[in-house]
């Protein structure tokens, strides 16, 4: 696919439950290989534009392109063929339990394709050790710390070898250190491997860290109130949502103060 030619698009999108509109007339652009944040308050719709990303919510208006194809617009069997080329992490982990952490990672390999088993153990294997987990695949996930879970959950979101992975909060319940540390694994797979990542999180250093572009969502606007580099969002005083977010406190005012003149 051409570098400058969106891995996804999103043109007027509305989405909603039962009678209520979540988001209405989305549009928003990823580049391949960009690393882009969505991100807002609670209840902004984040959840919801990322399920309709991934074809969990069927759109009451718009298109979503995965790949340049209209994920809702092609048939079942195109569908799960965008579908198989894309990897998800839910926020948290949605690791099974009483399987071994080898097994879950192998797990879309086992239900997705002919591969014999020893192929899916091989790959499952070969995806541990990316994320810095060999040695853990015979464990079960309660054996493993909330960052490594954190990690084993990405390693299966990989284990497809999809072009575009999505991320549901991947540093919540974190420590400190181990967010910076899986922020860094994240920079290091989108760099080496080339892929391309949409991240939901609010947490300020991963968003500073990550975001080659970050989407700001605002419930009662229903949809998009901006987007940019972070950096550039910090400074965005016209819109007191947006600098309240960045820089924790009320934007400036130019307003200046009587003078007593008493």
């Amino acid at each position: 696919m051409n570098s400058r030619q969106p891995i996804i698009e999103v043109k007027s999108l509305s989405v909603g439950y039962d009678g209520a509109v979540i988001l209405r007339d989305v549009n928003l652009s990823v580049l391949p290989g960009t690393i882009t944040v969505i991100l807002g308050g609670s209840g902004c719709g984040k959840t919801t534009l990322l399920r309709s990303l991934i074809g969990l919510a069927e759109p009451i208006a718009g298109q979503v392109f995965l790949y340049g194809q209209d994920f809702f617009a092609v048939d079942n069997k195109e569908r799960e063929k965008l579908l198989s080329r894309i990897g998800v992490a839910f926020q948290n982990g949605a690791l099974f339990g009483s399987i071994s952490v080898l097994e879950n990672v192998m797990l879309p390999l086992e239900e997705l394709t002919t591969l014999p088993r020893q192929a899916c153990e091989m790959i499952a294997a070969m995806k541990l050790q990316l994320v810095g987990l060999s040695g853990s695949e015979y464990h079960s996930p309660a054996q493993l710390s909330g960052g490594m879970q954190k990690r084993a959950a990405l390693a299966r979101a990989m284990v497809m070898d999809p072009q575009i992975l999505f991320l549901d909060e991947p540093s919540a319940g974190l420590d400190p250190v181990t967010a910076v540390q899986l922020d860094d694994l994240i920079l290091q797979l989108a760099k080496t491997l080339r892929l391309t990542f949409v991240i939901i999180t609010h947490e300020l250093q991963s968003i500073y860290a990550l975001a080659d572009n970050a989407i700001m969502l605002d419930k009662t606007a229903a949809g998009i109130i901006a987007q940019g580099k972070p950096d550039e969002l910090k400074r965005r005083t016209d819109i007191p949502a947006v600098w309240r977010f960045f820089n924790r406190s009320a934007p400036p005012t130019n307003e200046k103060k009587e003078e007593n003149t008493d």
